[in-house]
């Protein structure tokens, strides 16, 4: 809870800073500092304690004296003084997606305005269009923007809220009398965003667990408490949902209360056609209860294998289970590697060795460290002479490393015409090359789909990052035919990424379904630019299991050695292939 009041300020003070016309590195460093402060796995008031609060990547010892005095204080001072300079009004707006401190200036200064529902009822009205520097096209952008905060206001990304939900499980392990619990839910589903969480267990003595739940210290608010079931507010209001039942309907609850609600229905439906009634409490013939114990139980009384939760949305996961044709889809221990991670290099905190250090804990045998190309120099993207030197420094920790190797990769920036930021003789000595689109959001469906088809045209583009360009609740996926994508990408074997930064975790899970009916191959990657931001390999392979992915669809569960083999093949087949796949425009 203190880490996110302290982002929620230092995030707010960026914005202050940049509606005021202050220094530009110094806003940089209090956006950074929030990020870092995010993802960090320990405990601030601890490190704060500790004197170890500069131990966070772009946390000196000023930024650590204010994160002191907002821990010991709530506020900030310089907090407080920018915000008897900038109206509240004005920050509100700023809220919006899309939205930044030149329109929102003008939005004020002009009309006055004092918060999002007035500026909602100006744009409906037309009464933007006619302010400088604002156009039809700006009240459109404006009034999707809003949109998208108002569905982010009401669900939040899963990467923020999983760990906290695993926090409260672990702590009801550790101090509750149950026998079992888990997550449940859309969380447990892992679906992009959830609403709240919900929490199952099992115990003889549900009275103490909600005793011992409600009395967590998070929870700011009980608001609702039975004998086997609870729900309660935490300081920043997420709701949490227990519900206590007996070891023998278990199985059955956790389906139920998993859900989905289609897929639950169609349960149920299966159920009658058996003449069986299927509930939360177990499976029943006539008044004989066959299963409820577990999970598999339940499933094996309908003559269905054991369904993922990751498949549970009435996606025709039922129908394949009845045929045997349900896949067994990728698992975490089968990922062998992060297929894009930043370094010091550009925009990223950790070392090569760092990395290195990181996938070993992890248990990966590689990692591609793909900094950002040249033109992108808000990132620090690299220059020929910078790649070159970490190209160099990879080869030497290769050669000196019998378990975790790294390969030198380039996330390279894709321009308006589609050609990429480096010449071909430098991405042919790179061993993974990352296209990305960066810049140009705003451009029409024709030009995005161009510059991403030429870019997988090229023999050494061997992935292309975030292929949507979509940051959940920020920011809509730019305007691209994505089937033409998805073709190109199998023709010309270039692998799609499913970028596993909560905020992206794009391709999404429906289309990764859509691009593997194509017979594209898939990638995670992390997009790591704080070490720990590697662990969102597993949001990365949650996005692949909902999108009914298997290993085989996966080049992460490739061995270094099998996965240098395949990069190369794509030069190979391409140059086989010129006629075919010429570099032409399209």
């Amino acid at each position: 809870m203190k880490k996110s009041e302290v982002c929620a300020i230092f995030r707010d003070m960026a914005q202050m800073m940049e509606i005021l016309g202050e220094d530009v590195y110094r806003i940089r460093a209090y956006q950074r500092a929030a990020r870092s402060i995010e993802h960090t796995a320990a405990d601030i008031t601890v490190m704060a304690a500790r004197r170890e609060l500069t131990k966070i990547p772009g946390v000196g010892r000023e930024l650590a004296g204010k994160i002191e005095e907002i821990l010991a204080t709530g506020t900030l001072r310089k907090y407080e003084e920018l915000k008897e300079k900038v109206p509240p009004g004005l920050l509100e707006i700023l809220r919006i997606p899309g939205l930044g401190p030149k329109t929102a200036r003008v939005l004020y200064g002009e009309l006055g305005i004092g918060g999002i529902a007035e500026l909602e009822r100006l744009a409906k009205e037309g009464r933007l269009k006619n302010l400088p520097g604002i156009k039809a096209k700006t009240e459109e952008n404006i009034m999707r923007g809003i949109a998208l905060l108002r569905c982010a206001g009401e669900r939040r990304p899963l990467g923020t809220v999983l760990p906290f939900g695993q926090l409260v499980v672990d702590a009801l392990k550790e101090g509750a009398p149950v026998s079992r619990v888990s997550l449940a839910g859309s969380i447990r589903r892992l679906k992009e965003t959830v609403r709240d969480i919900d929490i199952l267990a099992s115990s003889d003595d549900p009275e103490k667990v909600i005793e011992f739940f409600i009395r967590l210290p998070p929870v700011a608010e009980i608001i609702a408490r039975g004998e086997t079931r609870a729900s309660v507010r935490t300081k920043d209001g997420l709701q949490i949902d227990l519900r206590v039942v007996p070891e023998y309907s278990y199985g059955a609850a956790l389906c139920y209360f998993t859900g989905s609600k289609e897929h639950n229905i169609r349960v149920r439906e299966l159920g009658v056609r058996l003449g069986l009634k299927v509930n939360e409490y177990g499976v029943f013939s006539d008044k004989t209860r066959i299963a409820g114990e577990t999970e598999e139980g339940v499933f094996a009384a309908l003559g269905l294998p054991f369904i993922p939760p990751e498949m549970r949305e009435d996606r025709g996961e039922v129908e394949a289970g009845l045929e045997g044709s349900l896949p067994r889809i990728v698992e975490f221990g089968e990922i062998k590697g992060d297929l894009h991670v930043h370094s010091e290099y550009s925009d990223g905190a950790a070392s090569l060795s760092e990395i290195a250090a990181k996938a070993r804990q992890m248990g990966l045998q590689w990692a591609a460290v793909c900094d950002h190309s040249q033109s992108l120099k808000v990132a620090g993207g690299l220059d020929a002479a910078a790649l070159a030197k970490k190209k160099h420094e990879i080869v030497a920790f290769n050669a000196g490393s019998e378990d975790v190797k790294l390969l030198c990769g380039s996330e390279v920036e894709i321009g308006l015409d589609g050609s990429l930021d480096y010449p071909d003789e430098i991405l042919a000595g790179l061993d993974v090359v990352v296209a990305a689109i960066h810049t140009g959001f705003r451009q029409g469906r024709e030009v995005q789909t161009h510059r991403l088809v030429r870019a997988m045209r090229n023999p050494y583009v061997h992935v292309i990052a975030h292929p949507t360009g979509r940051l959940i609740g920020e920011r809509e996926g730019y305007a691209v035919d994505l089937e033409a994508v998805y073709q190109v990408a199998a023709e010309t074997r270039t692998v799609l990424e499913i970028n596993a930064w909560y905020k992206r975790l794009d391709l999404s899970d429906v289309e990764c379904r859509k691009a593997s009916d194509k017979g594209v191959k898939f990638g995670i990657g992390s997009d790591a630019h704080l070490i720990n931001q590697m662990d969102f390999l597993a949001l990365g392979t949650g996005v692949a299991r909902r999108g009914w992915l298997t290993a085989r669809q996966m080049i992460n569960t490739l061995s270094y050695r099998e996965l240098t083999v395949f990069f190369k093949e794509k030069g190979v087949y391409f140059h086989n292939n010129w006629q075919e796949y010429s570099l032409e425009d399209d």
